[in-house]
Formats: structure tokens, C-alpha cells, sequence
């Protein structure tokens, strides 16, 4: 799953690829702006860690999942 996150005061937005489900990454973004310990944190299909203090949040995009292309085909 695609995901982008905007960080206030950030020129850039974060963009990673994950495992979880849109239903999965919901709940964890809900729990870390709820939660006590107020930090986003998301692991990519390659296992590195994101983490984003959760009052910087400016938007969380999930998309859709990805598929790989392979080949030079034109578009």
C-alpha cells in the first residue's frame, strides 16, 4: 500500500510502501493521534522505520497498492 505523509513545516512529504492494509494503516494512524506516546510510527516492505511525531501530522494519504511493472513498455 502507497502511503504519503505530510509533516508541517516540511518542504517535502514522506512517501513509503507498506504491508499493512488501508484498514490496518487507519488504526494506526487513529491510535497515534490518540495515544499517550504520540508518535506515528510505519515499517516499508523494506523494513526500514518511519517515525513522525503525531502533533506534526499534516495529512496521511493512502493509496492504492502498487503493482511492479516489469519491461520497457511505452506508457
Amino acid at each position: 500500500m502507497e502511503i504519503k505523509i505530510g509533516v508541517q513545516h516540511a518542504a517535502r512529504e514522506l512517501s513509503l510502501e507498506s504491508e499493512l492494509s488501508a484498514e490496518e494503516l487507519e488504526k494506526v494512524v487513529s491510535a497515534a493521534l490518540t495515544g499517550k506516546a504520540g508518535l506515528l510510527v510505519l515499517s516499508d516492505e523494506k523494513g526500514r522505520k518511519v517515525i513522525v511525531p503525531a502533533d506534526r501530522l499534516a495529512y496521511v494519504e493512502i493509496g492504492e497498492p502498487t503493482s511492479r511493472r516489469v519491461g520497457f513498455g511505452a506508457l
